[in-house]
């Protein structure tokens, strides 16, 4: 579904990315692991040209998309749900979740996608005229999912979504993405710190360090190298 190859970025003169390349096939979850700081989140941002391209190509569904815009993309059925909650806390959560379905697409689906997010995330729609601002951390976390699930994404890309949050709410998290590909069908690009939950959860995983891509394969041939595993993941 998704191939990268080679990419180059970074923010002013500074590189982050080393011409690392990936590949998530359709109906996978694939995790994107390593230290912080080492280039995931720019990963991201710039297969959805939040940041442009210095380099390389970025292929979705057989379409060269590398100089896209935004916009564009998110029309092809990509989304990114970034790190932190990103939440309008003043709105309800109902308010919130359908400023995700901004594109034309997307709002002529809006009450059809408000139904399939509360079958996710049944307590949404209990909180549904909540304002969004005082709900807790993994609530929140999971407003943030539901609305990028708004524009009707194929592949969704996510940064960090367990950060910050206690043990028990890390494990709804990861059991929602989980659902997210068996119940609806999305293809998931995790950007993670929890390192044995997504290991637990993949199909497949890189590890990245200092823009470059370090290792890939099965979780269980990253488990199988444990120089890889002490040096990058810390275990």
């Amino acid at each position: 579904m998704l191939k990268v190859e080679a990419l180059e970025s970074g923010y002013g003169p500074m590189q982050v990315l080393w011409r690392p390349s990936l590949e998530v096939r359709e109906g996978s979850i694939t995790c994107l692991l390593g230290p912080n700081g080492v280039g995931k989140t720019t990963m991201l941002r710039t297969i959805l040209s939040l940041l442009e391209p210095w380099g390389g190509k970025i292929n979705y569904q057989g379409k060269d998309i590398t100089n896209w815009p935004s916009h564009r993309k998110v029309g092809e059925g990509i989304a990114l749900v970034p790190e932190g909650k990103h939440l309008f806390a003043n709105m309800s959560v109902r308010e919130n979740l359908t400023m995700g379905a901004y594109l034309r697409e997307a709002a002529q689906r809006a009450v059809e996608s408000l139904e399939l997010v509360y079958s996710l995330f049944p307590v949404l729609k209990e909180r549904a005229e909540q304002r969004a601002g005082s709900l807790s951390g993994g609530e929140q976390q999971m407003v943030t999912i539901a609305r990028a699930l708004m524009t009707r994404p194929r592949l969704i890309m996510l940064d960090e979504p367990s950060q910050g949050l206690a043990p028990k709410l890390v494990t709804e998290v990861f059991e929602t993405v989980k659902r997210m590909r068996t119940e609806i069908g999305l293809t998931v690009l995790l950007v993670e710190q929890n390192v044995e939950a997504s290991l637990d959860l993949a199909d497949y995983v890189y590890i990245m360090h200092e823009g470059i891509i370090k290792a890939e394969g099965s979780p269980a041939d990253i488990r199988a190298l444990p120089n890889i595993c002490e040096a990058y993941l810390g275990i």
